[in-house]
C-alpha cells in the first residue's frame, strides 16, 4: 500500500497547437494580470480618480515585471552564466545562442520584479505626478493575488520545490524523477500570498479606500517577504553556490524589503508620507 502522499505528475502544458504549448504558468500570470486590472478599475472609480491614469500604470507595471523579473534572476542567480560575453544576449533571447536550440525564458525572480516595480512607479510619478505611495497602498493588494497565481503556475510546473518531508501532504515530483516526498513550498507560498491579498483586501474595504498613504503597502512588504522569508528554510536550493548558506539567495534579498517595510510603517504613523493622491510640482 502506498503511504498517503501526493504524487505529483501533472503535465505543465494544458494544451498544444502546433509547436506551441499554453502551460498552466502563463495562465497563471495571464488571470493575475486579468484580475488585478479588474479590482485595480473598481478602486480607481470608487475613489474617483479618472482611469486614463490606470492604463498607463497598467502597462509600466507589465513590463516592469517582465523585464525585472527576468533580470532579477540573471543577475541574482545565474551571474557566472549570463554575464559572459557569450551568453548575456540570452537574458533578452528565448534561446540559446551556441546550439541555436530554443530555451524560453527559464528563470524569473519575484525579487527583480520587486524592484522593477518600484523602478516604474518612480518613472510613472515623474510624468504623471500620482503619489506611488497611494499607488503601492493599492497595488500591493493586487500583487500578493498575482503571487498565488504564479506560485500555482510553479507547482504545474514541478519546480522550486521544498527538501525531503515525512508529512503526509508531501508531493512526489514525479515528472522530475523525484522518488522522496517534498514539501510543496509553492503551495505553502501561494495559501499565504491568499490569506495577505484577502487581509489586505478587507482592510481596503472596512476604511472605504482612505488609507494612510504607505502604511498597508509596509505591512504588507513585512508580511509577504517574511513569509518568503521563512519558507525559504524548507526550500530546497535553487542553484549551486547556495549551497552550505546559513541563508539563501532569496532569505538575502527578502531582508531589504522587509526593513524597507519596517520604515515605511514608522514614517506613516509619524504622518511623514504625503496623504495626497497627485503631487503638485515643487
Amino acid at each position: 500500500m502506498l503511504p498517503l502522499y501526493v504524487y505529483w505528475n501533472v503535465d505543465p502544458v494544458i494544451f498544444h497547437i502546433g509547436s506551441f504549448g499554453l502551460r498552466w504558468y502563463s495562465m497563471g500570470f495571464l488571470l493575475a494580470f486579468l484580475l488585478g486590472y479588474y479590482i485595480f478599475y473598481r478602486m480607481f472609480k470608487h475613489e474617483k480618480v479618472d482611469t486614463k491614469y490606470l492604463d498607463s500604470l497598467v502597462i509600466y507595471i507589465f513590463l516592469a515585471v517582465l523585464v525585472g523579473a527576468r533580470l532579477g534572476h540573471c543577475l541574482f542567480y545565474e551571474p557566472d552564466y549570463f554575464c559572459t560575453g557569450e551568453h548575456w544576449a540570452e537574458i533578452f533571447l528565448p534561446f540559446n545562442l551556441q546550439t541555436g536550440q530554443f530555451t524560453g525564458y527559464q528563470g524569473l525572480a519575484s525579487h527583480g520584479a520587486a524592484i522593477g516595480i518600484l523602478v516604474a512607479l518612480w518613472l510613472y510619478y515623474r510624468k504623471y505626478r500620482v503619489n506611488p505611495w497611494w499607488v503601492l497602498n493599492r497595488l500591493a493588494i493586487v500583487v500578493a493575488l498575482g503571487g498565488a497565481f504564479i506560485r500555482l503556475g510553479n507547482l504545474f510546473n514541478s519546480e522550486i520545490y521544498g527538501v525531503p518531508t515525512t508529512l503526509p501532504w508531501g508531493f512526489v515530483y514525479l515528472r522530475n524523477g523525484e522518488t522522496l516526498p517534498k514539501h510543496p513550498t509553492q503551495l505553502y507560498e501561494s495559501l499565504s500570498y491568499l490569506v495577505i491579498f484577502a487581509v489586505s483586501l478587507a482592510a481596503y474595504i472596512k476604511k472605504k479606500g482612505k488609507l494612510h498613504n504607505g502604511r498597508l503597502f509596509g505591512w504588507w512588504l513585512i508580511a509577504l517577504f517574511g513569509v518568503r522569508f521563512l519558507i525559504e528554510f524548507v526550500k530546497e536550493e535553487q542553484v549551486a553556490f547556495e549551497q552550505g548558506m546559513t541563508l539563501d539567495m532569496g532569505q538575502w534579498l527578502s531582508l531589504p524589503f522587509i526593513l524597507f517595510g519596517a520604515a515605511m510603517v514608522v514614517l506613516s504613523y509619524k504622518n511623514k508620507i504625503n496623504e495626497e493622491i497627485f503631487v503638485k510640482k515643487s
